[in-house]
């Protein structure tokens, strides 16, 4: 799936690739806004108590958050998304976890305490202070595990049937 090569260019799993790539990521674009909402509430929720009614306002901040996010990292996941594999320095989960900045916000302008985290996630995310980082993309939305399940996969066939046509192994 070169980046500058036509579809006709492409080889049919290349051709398969994007077309699983593009669903992975309008997925991610639907989700995003009800991730930060959902975020949100648990924090506060927990923090709260499950008898406390979650302020109002602090939900429609959280709302607000939620299209922001859409806005600003749907995108990007989707650019990553249309990359050419060789041209992809990270992958889409990594780009997500960038998400947890608007639940953040929104949590830290409500005045909720941090949580307590472990050694390891203090160290290697000192920045999601409410342990919202998601580990798999059903954490961002439980519709989301099987296409970034076929997405990795159709990514990885790809990969190895180019460097078996360019000799690679």
């Amino acid at each position: 799936m070169p980046s500058d090569a036509e579809p006709e260019d492409q080889t049919e799993d290349e051709q398969r690739l994007a077309e699983i790539a593009g669903a992975l990521a309008d997925g991610i674009d639907r989700a995003l806004p009800g991730w930060v909402e959902r975020s949100v509430r648990r924090i506060l929720v927990a923090w709260q108590g499950p008898d406390a009614t979650p302020d109002p306002a602090v939900l429609t901040e959280a709302h607000v958050a939620g299209i922001q996010a859409q806005a600003t990292v749907g995108p990007r996941v989707r650019r990553l998304l249309e990359a050419d594999i060789d041209d992809q320095r990270t992958n889409p989960l990594a780009v997500l976890r960038s998400a947890v900045s608007y639940p953040t916000a929104v949590l830290r302008a409500a005045g909720v305490p941090e949580v307590v985290r472990d050694s390891f996630a203090e160290a290697h995310d000192p920045d999601d202070v409410y342990d919202l980082s998601p580990a798999s993309f059903a954490d961002v939305d439980p519709s989301l595990h099987e296409p970034g399940l076929v997405w990795g996969a159709a990514k990885a066939h790809v990969h190895l049937q180019r460097r078996k046509r360019d000799g690679m192994r």
